[in-house]
């Protein structure tokens, strides 16, 4: 990679170097048209001079003359040759110029001496009166060759085109010489101050230490300010630490507060559960003292007619009305008793097992139609209490694989939450529980592969809730009923059990004045744990 500093350099080369390239391009196109105008005003001028000067002395016949005008008109380089010749005798004089520059004589023996230079020829015409023609017309006495040579121009040329080349040469080398002494004041503190970011960047901002401050100039200002963000950026790495550490122990002190919650839900749940128990094993005693009080009484009843008649058979005075009578009376004491008896085997038959599956976690498949009607059965001593009348429409042979217990829960906290908010005292109300079944393709390696859920619908017909509350009916400690024995709790508990226990989803519709309608999808096999996560399920509200 080329820094800075090269390019610059060999910017300001090549800008200094084109600059004097068309300079010099200029100058030499200058000196060209210069030398050129120099050399046509010498041709001429030696033209001229020998067209008058040479003519009376060709005329006279007088060569040393002629030579002597020769020999001076070739004193400059330019002229390589002049050749005179008399129009009778042909080359009269001249002189030549060899290699080396020295004159020599051109004599009649060397008139077809090749020449160098360019040759310019031109007539020598006498004009004094006594030589001209009696038409008066002037004498044409011979002629005059004269051989110009360019070496001097091109010379010249060659000349200042290396002047100029050694020119550009001193004056690159001085250039690179002086930006690389000025640009190391400016790019010195520059490089000090790329080390100082790539260490920043790469390095904790600790280690990294300060550039100096010595320099009172732009750059010096430069170095300052990146100190002043250097120790600011360290500052905000300081309290960014601070922050963090604060943020650690607030999210250590937070998930612990979160063990504390869940473990008061989970006790407020067991608590809820065993209340729930309670007042189960509270109604069913109350409502199982009636069949044994009447199978007591049959048995009492029973017993006095077996004395009775036992006596009878010991005195020997038994007779046939006494037995009519003592068996109707067995008959009717044996009946009630059989029914009632049964009638309380049924109560404690639904007690025990919704008992033992509301205080067990145990998971089991079981029938749930069954179920469900004995979970109703067990809520009868409340339910008898009031005008609420529950109907179950659950087909017959559903088997559900889950928490018996957890359900029944569930069930529990819904019919009671609609006998206790849905009803006056004095209202009829229809409590609806519905069940049906449904199948949904699932996303897996399996072509076709369905996954079954149920849906089950808990409605009833009364006053519905209202709006303001019904996002929030699944919080904790919402209720309409606070201070008249209303926790606020079943609801919640609902949800949590609906979602991580059964892995399933509940939502609630309402209207005021036409119930409410609480909704339950849940998987017909309730999923293990581990694939449920940590069971804490999105509320649909």
């Amino acid at each position: 990679m080329v820094n800075i500093q090269v390019r610059l350099t060999l910017l300001f080369i090549v800008i200094v170097t084109v600059v004097l390239g068309i300079s010099g391009s200029y100058t030499q196109y200058t000196l060209s048209k210069e030398l050129e105008a120099g050399s046509a005003r010498l041709r001429s001028g030696v033209l001229t001079r020998l067209q008058t000067s040479l003519p009376s002395a060709l005329w006279d016949l007088d060569k040393s003359k002629v030579d002597s005008i020769v020999a001076a008109e070739m004193l400059p380089p330019e002229l390589v040759g002049i050749r005179v010749y008399d129009a009778s005798v042909g080359l009269f004089a001249g002189n030549m110029r060899d290699a080396n520059g020295v004159l020599l004589p051109l004599a009649a023996d060397r008139a077809g001496v090749a020449m160098a230079g360019t040759a310019i020829e031109a007539p020598l015409v006498f004009r004094d009166a006594m030589a001209a023609t009696s038409g008066g017309t002037p004498a044409i006495v011979g002629k005059v060759i004269v051989n110009f040579s360019r070496e001097q121009i091109e010379a010249a040329l060659r000349s200042e085109i290396r002047r100029k080349v050694i020119e550009v040469l001193l004056l690159d080398v001085i250039l690179v010489a002086a930006l690389g002494l000025s640009l190391r004041i400016v790019f010195g503190p520059l490089r000090q101050l790329r080390d100082g970011l790539v260490d920043l960047a790469t390095r904790g901002s600790d280690e990294v230490e300060e550039l100096p401050e010595n320099r009172r100039d732009e750059l010096g200002d430069v170095i300052r300010g990146f100190n002043g963000v250097q120790r600011k950026l360290k500052s905000i790495i300081e309290r960014t630490r601070h922050a963090e550490d604060a943020a650690r122990r607030s999210q250590q002190e937070t998930a612990q507060a979160m063990d504390d919650l869940r473990r008061a839900q989970e006790s407020l749940l067991q608590s809820e559960r065993l209340a729930s128990l309670g007042s189960l094993v509270a109604g069913v005693a109350h409502e199982i003292n009636t069949p044994v009080g009447i199978a007591l009484t049959s048995a009492s009843v029973l017993k006095e007619a077996t004395d009775a008649i036992s006596a009878a058979v010991a005195g020997g005075g038994v007779k046939k009305t006494d037995i009519v009578r003592y068996l109707e009376t067995a008959g009717e004491s044996s009946r009630l008793i059989m029914n009632n008896a049964y009638r309380a085997a049924h109560l404690i038959h639904s007690f025990k097992q919704i008992a033992v599956d509301q205080v067990s976690e145990a998971r089991r498949a079981f029938e749930l139609r069954d179920y469900i009607g004995e979970v109703v059965a067990s809520l009868q001593p409340t339910l008898k209490k009031t005008r609420s009348e529950v109907i179950i429409d659950c087909p017959s042979g559903i088997e559900f694989d889950s928490y018996p217990g957890a359900l029944a829960q569930v069930l529990t906290n819904l019919v009671l939450n609609c006998v206790e908010h849905a009803f006056d005292a004095e209202t009829a109300g229809t409590i609806h529980i519905g069940v049906r079944c449904e199948a949904e393709s699932m996303g897996d390696a399996k072509a076709g592969a369905k996954a079954e859920y149920l849906i089950m619908q808990v409605r009833d017909n009364g006053r519905g809730i209202a709006p303001e509350l019904l996002d929030r009916v699944f919080d904790p400690f919402v209720t309409t009923r606070r201070g008249q024995g209303g926790t606020g709790l079943g609801l919640n508990i609902v949800f949590n059990l609906i979602t991580r226990q059964f892995g399933g989803t509940i939502t609630v519709t309402s209207t005021p004045g036409q119930g409410a309608t609480f909704l339950l999808r849940l998987p017909r096999v309730t999923p293990l744990a581990d694939s449920r996560g940590d069971g804490h399920g999105d509320r649909t509200e």
